[in-house]
């Protein structure tokens, strides 16, 4: 990276095509199961103000939430491959050797990695939030409050679990309405189809500014650890 330090903000252009990106927005906009936007907290449009529709789980929006998560997914691995780490520091992986005794995953070992060994391993660690499509209106729609996503908000430690946000772009030809990360001083425009992720802690605290001339539509949500049960067995 020529000396520059890496601020872990990675941007996939052309994840979706604009025909599927097109598509989604166009049932987004007849839906009626959308709801005003909400927080961890409930709805407070001064902070976020939008219509969304969580789409995980409902049936006839199956075909779009596998589309989506394929995207993903497919990033997902593209972002191991430049930060190993992800998997590495937090979890101190462990995998038979040639001779049959565990050994330390390195870093390095996740980046020589054939794809199905490191999807199998990252399957094995990691699991997809639930799909929030959000739809800002032009000129009062967005999400101006400076936040991140991980938080103690639920006994479960739930949202504890988040490691990585992730959001999808599903439109342009509007002005501003970038993603904004305040410590790293990086705005992201949104472009159709283009695929961000971040890690979700107060280091890349964010908001979504309002998009200007135009509506914002895009689709949104986490990968989270496996809980640990299932990472470290029932007794965990």
């Amino acid at each position: 990276m020529s000396g520059t330090a890496p601020d872990f903000i990675e941007v996939i252009a052309d994840a979706v095509g604009r025909e599927d990106c097109a598509a989604i927005v166009a049932r987004l906009r007849g839906s009626a199961g959308l709801q005003p936007g909400r927080i961890g907290g409930g709805v407070f449009p001064e902070l976020k103000h939008s219509q969304d529709l969580r789409i995980s789980g409902v049936a006839e929006w199956r075909d779009t939430e596998l589309r989506l998560q394929q995207a993903v997914f497919a990033g997902l691995l593209s972002y191991l491959r430049k930060y190993p780490q992800v998997l590495v520091s937090p979890l101190m992986l462990q995998q038979p050797g040639a001779d049959g005794r565990l050994r330390r995953l390195q870093a390095e070992d996740l980046a020589t990695m054939d794809d199905a060994a490191l999807a199998d391993l990252a399957r094995t660690c990691l699991r997809p939030g639930a799909i929030n499509l959000q739809w800002y209106a032009a000129g009062e729609g967005g999400y101006p409050y400076w936040h991140c996503e991980l938080y103690p908000r639920d006994a479960s430690a739930e949202t504890l679990h988040r490691h990585l946000l992730w959001t999808l772009y599903l439109n342009d030809g509007f002005d501003e309405g970038e993603t904004e990360f305040l410590f790293q001083h990086r705005k992201i425009a949104p472009r159709t189809g283009s695929l961000l992720f971040a890690p979700t802690a107060f280091t890349h605290t964010h908001r979504g500014n309002r998009p200007q001339r135009g509506d914002k539509f895009i689709a949104t949500s986490w990968i989270l650890f496996l809980s640990a049960d299932k990472l470290y067995g029932a007794d965990s």
